[in-house]
């Protein structure tokens, strides 16, 4: 396996090689991996995420699998890197994290099938598909401030080619504790299946990323919180939470609510089918 990144290195955008704890550029230049500032590992020109994919989250849901997966999209302003700040902005309490693998397409990829999935495949990397869910009640269908605000997308730390998704461990940890175990072996559609259902009518580009699905057990995070998510073979992303500078605007346009639907959502499951009330937050 190879693992590339993309860092700020004497003020320029460079590409390098892990070698162990170090990462190395093309002239020689050699820097600690856990010292180098880390940008996003690679340029989409579209993020593309499925909704239900693990089997744990379906069964946390009680919901019923549909016959063939659903996607949002998230903007490419929502891109973040490791190490990079995730902005829950003023007047806000359900931002979510949803520990995922990244799938990244290396060549223009049209009308594929399954088996032959792999060949259109640049690599992997570790994805937090962070959710704002004050933003359900407006943007259920779309997700596209749920899912797509700033800073809300971070991928890294590296792009690992040569990996094998197969039966691999995914975990979620809040502060060092875990909050998201899983494995790949849940998944109802696996990662070449997602490539060649979404190329059936959406050309992929070099450098497109889909984001393959969350386990069990998303729940909220507060300004100060650190989330790591690590992926067997991919490494570990890691990322804090932020209180952002100013609150939404509260003079124009939707704002955030706490309705039944959003904290219902938020806390991982309908509470009141369940016929339990959510948790109180301090």
């Amino acid at each position: 396996m190879t693992e590339a990144r993309r860092i700020l290195l004497d003020g320029s955008v460079v590409t390098v090689l892990r070698a162990g704890e170090e990462l190395v550029a093309r002239d020689g230049r050699r820097v600690r991996a856990d010292a180098a500032q880390h940008l996003p590992p690679v340029n989409p020109t579209k993020i593309i995420a499925v909704h239900l994919n693990y089997q744990s989250r379906v069964s946390e849901f009680q919901a019923r699998l549909p016959a063939a997966p659903t996607y949002f999209q998230k903007p490419l302003s929502s891109l973040n890197s490791h190490g990079g700040a995730v902005v829950r902005p003023q007047g806000c309490k359900w931002l979510n994290y949803e520990g995922e693998i990244a799938i990244v397409i290396g060549r223009s990829c049209r009308n594929v099938e399954p088996d032959e999935a792999a060949e259109y495949i640049m690599g992997y990397t570790v994805a937090n598909d962070f959710g704002l869910h004050d933003f359900r009640d407006t943007d259920a269908g779309s997700m596209l401030r749920v899912k797509g605000s700033d800073t809300l997308c971070p991928l890294g730390p590296g792009l690992v080619s040569g990996w094998d998704f197969r039966e691999k461990a995914i975990e979620t940890r809040v502060n060092g504790r875990v909050v998201q175990s899983g494995n790949t072996k849940e998944m109802m559609w696996d990662m070449h299946y997602l490539v060649a259902d979404l190329a059936r009518n959406i050309t992929l580009e070099p450098g497109d990323v889909i984001l393959s699905g969350t386990p069990a057990n998303s729940r909220p995070v507060e300004p100060g919180d650190v989330v790591e998510v690590e992926v067997e073979g991919l490494g570990c992303l890691r990322n804090h939470i932020v209180e952002g500078p100013v609150p939404i605007n509260p003079d124009f346009g939707a704002q955030p609510t706490e309705s039944e639907e959003v904290v219902s959502t938020a806390l991982g499951g309908d509470w009141e089918l369940r016929g339990i009330r959510p948790p109180k937050r301090a």
